[in-house]
């Protein structure tokens, strides 16, 4: 069977081939009629348009490089769902790039999406620090739009989740709730997410709290890391535990469980990002939801934006205000809960389970940034 040519659309629509092709290629306006004809002669024609012809011409792809840090993570493939439907709104295409959270791999990704003529670039940042120069030449090339993770300012136009509101509304909630010896799990290193909400929470947890920040445990964004850190905290006898993102929150939430610590009545547990099914944690986990479909939106946005010729102009921030989602893990604290977080220091108050934890010992391969809160 022969492909479809523009020549035969045209007559089975009773139009011009110029006609014909400024409907199919969306470059001129054309009367809606005219365009109803053309749409169905193609449809019913079988009419399929030469995409590499169509670069060649019009020297644009139609694609869009998106480099993630790891697909494995369950936030990265909701927001890859939502920039994927923004762009096919919009007639382009998507190729995706995983750099297993690895910055070198990260350039060699961006360098084989920049060859294979991707007519511009949004990228989630691998590491605050070492993504920059990959990403500089990078924006020097095409449009080019940091999504969620930045690397410093003046690089590239970006669209983040403003981190710091987030952390704010976490822990503004767990005071309200009767929390005082609240902890924190986070991740090491210098990437962005991980830089912004441990600073946040130093900051909010210093201002709102007796002894400040309490005991602060960094490893990685991952489910081991969380059972890991609980380990590690619950010998100071913390009333709630604030993790950086969700998969640290259900590490956390199984150990507790697993040591018999009850959740929320001893300590309340919060996550970050609201990754699908966070509900059906048991309990359900409190968390701070990211507005995905914005974020997607507004970089998709940016890069068009860029993409109509306004390349030259100064870089764009974006913060988006996220939303605290408030589950069971972290409800309310009993009467005598709260009489008790309010004893004497030195009086035994905390629940057995915290009191004198079945706690296996952990090696030490995470970081310690605040020593315990006071007993």
């Amino acid at each position: 069977m022969t492909d479809v040519t523009l020549r035969e659309v045209a007559r089975a629509s009773g139009c011009s081939v110029a006609t014909v092709s400024r409907v199919l290629a969306g470059t001129r306006p054309v009367g809606a009629e005219t365009a109803r004809r053309v749409r169905e002669a193609a449809e019913e024609l079988g009419y399929r348009p030469n995409q590499v012809a169509r670069a060649l011409r019009s020297r644009s792809t139609g694609t869009i490089g998106l480099v993630l840090p790891q697909i494995t993570n369950p936030f990265f493939p909701s927001l890859v769902r939502e920039v994927e439907h923004a762009l096919h709104a919009e007639g382009r295409a998507v190729l995706l790039a995983d750099c297993d959270d690895d910055p070198e791999v990260e350039a060699a990704r961006i360098a084989d999406l920049l060859d294979r003529q991707v007519d511009a670039l949004l990228v989630i940042a691998a590491d605050g620090k070492r993504s920059r120069d990959a990403v500089e030449k990078a924006a020097a090339h095409v449009p080019l739009v940091l999504l969620d993770r930045g690397c410093g300012p003046g690089v590239a136009d970006s669209v983040a989740t403003d981190n710091a509101t987030g952390m704010a509304l976490v822990l503004d909630h767990l005071v309200t709730t009767g929390r005082r010896r609240i902890c924190f799990v986070g991740a090491a290193g210098t990437g962005s997410a991980a830089v912004e909400r441990l600073a946040a929470y130093e900051a909010e947890a210093g201002a709102l709290l007796p002894h400040g920040s309490g005991r602060v445990e960094l490893g990685d964004f991952s489910l081991e890391w969380g059972r890991t850190a609980v380990d590690r905290i619950l010998p100071s006898r913390p009333d709630a535990i604030v993790c950086a993102n969700d998969l640290l929150a259900i590490g956390v939430l199984q150990r507790l469980r697993q040591l018999g610590v009850d959740v929320p009545g001893d300590v309340a547990v919060t996550g970050f990002d609201d990754i699908p099914m966070m509900d059906l944690a048991d309990p359900a986990l409190t968390t701070v939801r990211q507005p995905v479909r914005a974020l997607a939106a507004e970089a998709v946005h940016l890069l068009g934006h860029r993409l109509a010729g306004r390349n030259d102009g100064p870089r764009r921030s974006v913060r988006l205000a996220p939303e605290l989602v408030v589950r069971a893990s972290s409800a309310p604290r009993a009467p005598s809960a709260l009489r008790a977080s309010s004893a004497p220091r030195g009086a035994s108050s905390a629940p057995s389970a915290l009191r004198a934890p079945s706690v296996s010992s952990a090696e030490d391969t995470g970081s310690t940034r605040t020593p315990e809160v006071e007993q």
